[in-house]
């Protein structure tokens, strides 16, 4: 047979197009053309392929013309992914594979020289992709054994493992062929169980660490029960970063599919661990990360910082060092929980539903309201330094909080903090409060969604228009207010917002100007 079909897909940011892979072995003058609009990674599989081949004991058709066409002809592929798919597709071509076999399984993989299999990034979204298939559509995943074992976390997948180009080639041997000579490589394809296996969550921090700092430890406390963002302003060392980097604990545990599409995403970047499956993802990059670093982007489109952290913790450290664009950037993404890269030649679409936990220093030296240590800035320098962060950004994060340093005779004394385990519970039953009220966190709530769930009593009503009017709030930090105040109800147990449920919220609502 000169003509061979191999099923594939070709990564286009979260979602796994199908591709076939078409081979055709032609009398001619030798060659080996690729067409398809690949990537120059997927044009150099020529050589791997070829030399893959050879020295796994195998007949490469070097007398023929070999036409290789990634179908459809319009969608970019790039990586290595293809390799295994483009061999398969030439042994079957030249009757060394049965190409009836391959029907119903798709192949990815990266192949070495000496035809061994390589990982390949977004094998969760390939399997993903294949489990939103319709049921009769029923197909094979053949991936290399680190990929394999990444793929079967999706439930009701079929997925079988590969070390070595001879692994496959000996599972899919026409019917009464020896094995190759080379075939004490050849194991044949190993099935992988799916199914999420139960996570190992790794110790992280306690807040009881955490001396003082009443008022920022409730900020975390209703930023997690909530899923709000967070800002923090004060001076260095008075333990803004050690506050950040215990949230994570406090957050609810995931459920499978917020783990499938976290998880999904590291895929993509070749980030996935399989012992961090189940623990919500932290992202802190540095403050000289680019806007294309944060928010996505490049050649082929790849997830970025924000994306990395979906359904976990996005921490900004040093928050007016980072880029105005880098910064501007976030905008959207804080509203609408995704990002969208559009190039020229293609467009991709990231969710990007993070926490973001913000800390900055008040002022350039740090110590502005300290009273601890004299601030040495002029007004124009603490205005210009502040002036970094733009109106619109920061009316688009919930929860503004000091913490002020601490003398060493209250940090020497005070006593250890409440526990995170003990903080967690009450975060986990006031999110639950939520889900079962309105089925999302308090956060995430649009429109008209607002006005129904919120259920001010009029005490709380004649409070919030009140202070809205005196704040001079816009509407979109009115309704950031409304949402913190459900939360901080939803912590207390009660049906209605309150008052007292509204004071509390206000106080998490000035701007950075007024605190400093």
């Amino acid at each position: 047979m000169s003509l061979s079909l191999v099923q594939s897909r070709a990564l286009l940011g979260l979602d796994a197009a199908p591709v076939t892979v078409e081979v055709h072995l032609a009398n001619g003058l030798p060659s080996f053309t690729l067409v398809g609009l690949a990537d120059v990674e997927v044009n150099e599989a020529r050589e791997r392929v070829r030399c893959a081949i050879q020295n796994a004991g195998l007949e490469f058709p070097n007398n023929k013309r070999i036409t290789v066409n990634l179908a459809p002809a319009d969608l970019p592929k790039d990586s290595g992914r293809f390799d295994l798919p483009i061999a398969l597709g030439i042994l079957a071509a030249s009757g060394q594979v049965d190409a009836a076999r391959l029907a119903g399984h798709e192949f990815a993989g990266e192949l070495s020289l000496s035809g061994e299999l390589r990982p390949v990034r977004g094998a969760l979204a390939s399997a993903m992709a294949r489990a939103a298939a319709p049921e009769s559509d029923v197909a094979r995943l053949v991936l290399p054994q680190a990929s394999a074992h990444e793929a079967a976390l999706v439930p009701g997948t079929h997925v079988y493992g590969a070390g070595h180009l001879l692994d496959v080639v000996t599972h899919f041997l026409p019917e009464g062929s020896a094995p190759p000579e080379s075939a004490e490589a050849g194991q044949g394809l190993s099935r992988i169980e799916s199914g999420a296996p139960a996570g190992t969550h790794a110790a992280l921090p306690d807040l009881a660490d955490v001396k003082g700092h009443a008022a920022a430890k409730r900020a975390l406390e209703i930023a997690a029960a909530g899923g709000h963002s967070l800002l923090m302003t004060g001076p260095p060392g008075s333990g803004k970063s050690m506050l950040a980097h215990r949230f994570a604990g406090l957050l609810p545990p995931m459920n499978t599919q917020e783990a499938l599409e976290s998880a999904a995403i590291a895929s993509l970047a070749g980030r996935f661990r399989p012992e961090h499956w189940m623990q919500r993802p932290t992202a802190a990059p540095h403050h000289s990360a680019s806007a294309v670093a944060l928010v996505g982007g490049g050649s082929p489109p790849r997830p970025g910082e924000i994306s990395l952290a979906h359904h976990g913790v996005l921490f900004l450290d040093e928050f007016p060092e980072f880029s105005r664009q880098a910064l501007e950037a976030l905008r959207e993404p804080l509203e609408t929980g995704h990002i969208t890269i559009a190039r020229a030649a293609r467009r991709a679409e990231f969710p990007a539903r993070f926490q973001l936990v913000a800390a900055m220093n008040p002022c350039p030296c740090g110590h502005l309201g300290s009273r601890l240590k004299a601030c040495r800035c002029s007004p124009d320098q603490v205005a210009r330094y502040q002036g970094k962060l733009s109106g619109p950004l920061l009316d688009r994060i919930d929860l503004h909080v000091e913490v002020p340093a601490l003398a060493p005779q209250e940090l020497l004394g005070a006593p250890p903090g409440e526990a995170t385990p003990a903080i967690r519970a009450r975060v986990a039953a006031a999110r639950e409060r939520a889900l079962a009220r309105q089925g999302r966190p308090n956060q995430a709530l649009q429109g008209a969604d607002i006005d129904t769930h919120a259920m001010l009593d009029e005490p709380a009503m004649q409070l919030m228009r009140s202070a809205a009017a005196k704040l001079g709030w816009s509407a979109r930090g009115t309704h950031r207010a409304l949402k913190v105040a459900r939360t901080i109800a939803d912590l207390a147990g009660a049906q209605a917002v309150g008052a007292a449920h509204v004071a509390e919220a206000v106080q998490y609502r000035r701007t950075l100007h007024a605190a400093g």
